[in-house]
């Protein structure tokens, strides 16, 4: 009986160790800071995934809606738009979006390193609702963009700061429950599709009414503007006013603030109705040299790093965690420009080649939209299970998707009609919904908790950089021809042959 209850406890250490073991190895990491994290691992997996963790997964799951909801809100009023402001060139305002998305990205990215998680989480939302809102009142084309290009650098830092925040607070145990927050990626196209069906298919100009198109008769992009800010400011308040966020514990114990990261730990257990038996002797036993200095000398030096590239010359410590830093840029960067491509100028697609096929009415383009978006939904939950497959996890659901995403391109270009177009495009979706579940989730796991906001910022400035590509693609293009479809499915292909040459996979395993 005895040896049963003896094997029973080392099978359940066992099972422990492998929930904190760390997703990258010693080599690539500082040893200190990965013996401190691995004790927080520890510490957070003792209480467990509770009340704090829930409420954080809606409000998170606000982040993801806001990063799918505006630029596929910019598609969908696109051709309104360019109708009232007589716009020869209409790509101009996915361009305008696709900057502020960069600025955003770099700025929230790397800030929440510097100045924290909590007043990043808060604010991108803020800063998305209200110039969202105030774009609805746009007098002119050029005035739409440039609220376009603001209402982006709010959106832009969501994805980076988000996703550090949950994983930060998550067990081990739940690390996939951030591929199943792309839920809330596939409900935002849903939603706003189903927001614009009503709104821009009746109440606004088509290329068949007769010119000019005038802001009376084209009322309905406004409404759908403040409808979806609306949607933004009430996340807003839920976030700012009615839910208390903690700064992430691994963040202030890599600026050295120990003693704040364990009253955090212990807030949590006490909002999750549990203890914590972390105390901050746990992690001052691991220090080197003794205690942080926290002398004139010290403070200078720890400002100093703020200013300099440590955070980035951390992600390119070793030769396996440079190699990993640089390929998933690449597959963000590749993604970056091919999912723009499709998406942003889905509403064009749908109503240029529906017409040739006798049936592009705005009501059908915008209907068919909302078909397409529904298709998002279950992609995302089908996500949330392959993560967790045995041999085959993270990067084996990334590179499928991935490959599966341009195979479903290319077949879209062989449609003899609009249903066949839709069903393709629906294939798509229910695709590209797998693979940015996985990748949002994919992505924060690899990097180390004090560089993660930096490293996310990488990632979503190579997305965003290349996204800036697809616009200028546009103007110059021919989007009549299957030439952009082409070049967006060779490039999920290229997405998904590079997963495969990623050296972590962490399923199963905690991060840093």
């Amino acid at each position: 009986m005895t040896d049963t209850k003896d094997e029973s406890n080392v099978e359940s250490r066992s099972l422990e160790d492998n929930l904190t073991a760390p997703v990258l190895d010693r080599s690539a990491v500082d040893p200190v800071y990965q013996a401190k994290a691995h004790v927080l691992n520890n510490a957070i997996q003792q209480i467990g995934m509770g009340r704090y963790q829930w409420e954080l997964f809606v409000l998170v799951g606000f982040g993801w809606s806001m990063d799918n909801m505006w630029p596929i809100i910019t598609s969908l009023i696109l051709p309104a738009v360019a109708l009232e402001f007589n716009q020869s060139k209409p790509p101009v305002l996915a361009l305008a979006q696709n900057i502020g998305l960069l600025a955003g990205a770099i700025f929230w990215g790397f800030g929440c390193d510097i100045f924290g998680r909590r007043l990043a989480f808060n604010a991108t939302i803020g800063v998305t609702a209200v110039f969202g809102l105030v774009a609805a009142g746009s007098p002119n084309f050029a005035a739409i963009a440039c609220f376009t290009a603001l209402w982006s650098v709010g959106v832009g830092g969501n994805l980076p700061v988000d996703s550090a925040v949950f994983l930060e607070f998550l067990p081990g145990s739940h690390q996939y429950l951030l591929t199943i927050l792309s839920i809330f990626w596939a409900f935002a196209q849903l939603l706003a599709t189903l927001v614009a069906w009503p709104l821009l298919g009746s109440r606004t100009c088509s290329e068949t009414d007769p010119a000019p198109c005038t802001r009376s008769k084209n009322f309905g992009w406004r409404y759908f503007l403040i409808a979806m800010g609306g949607f933004a400011m009430a996340c807003f308040v839920l976030r700012f006013v009615v839910f208390t966020l903690y700064e992430s514990p691994k963040y202030l114990m890599g600026k050295g603030r120990d003693a704040e990261a364990v009253a955090v730990v212990h807030k949590v257990a006490q909002k999750n109705g549990t203890v914590s038996s972390l105390s901050l002797t746990d992690l001052e036993i691991h220090d080197e040299g003794g205690q942080q200095g926290v002398d004139a000398a010290a403070a200078l030096k720890r400002k100093l790093e703020k200013i300099n590239l440590t955070h980035v010359r951390a992600l390119f410590r070793s030769k396996k965690l440079a190699y990993s830093t640089s390929l998933i840029m690449c597959i963000w960067a590749f993604i970056g420009l091919a999912f723009p491509l499709y998406n942003a100028y889905i509403p064009y697609t749908l109503n240029s080649r529906g017409a040739s096929f006798g049936d592009g009415s705005t009501y059908l383009t915008y209907r068919n939209s909302l078909i397409i978006a529904v298709l998002g939904v279950p992609g995302a939950l089908v996500g949330g299970v392959l993560v967790e497959v045995p041999l085959f996890g993270r990067k084996g659901a990334l590179a499928l998707s991935a490959v599966l995403t341009g195979v479903f391109l290319f077949a879209s270009t062989t449609a003899k009609n609009s249903n066949d177009l839709l069903g393709w495009n629906c294939g798509f979706n229910f695709a590209s919904n797998v693979l940015y579940a996985v990748l949002y989730a994919y992505t924060p796991e690899i990097f180390p908790t004090k560089d993660r906001g930096t490293g996310n910022a990488l990632t979503a400035s190579a997305n965003r950089v290349f996204g800036i590509m697809a616009p200028i693609i546009a103007i110059y293009a021919d989007l009549e021809t299957a030439a952009p479809v082409y070049v967006s499915g060779a490039l999920f292909l290229a997405a998904g042959a590079l997963t495969c040459a990623l050296p972590f996979e962490s399923r199963g395993k905690a991060s840093l």
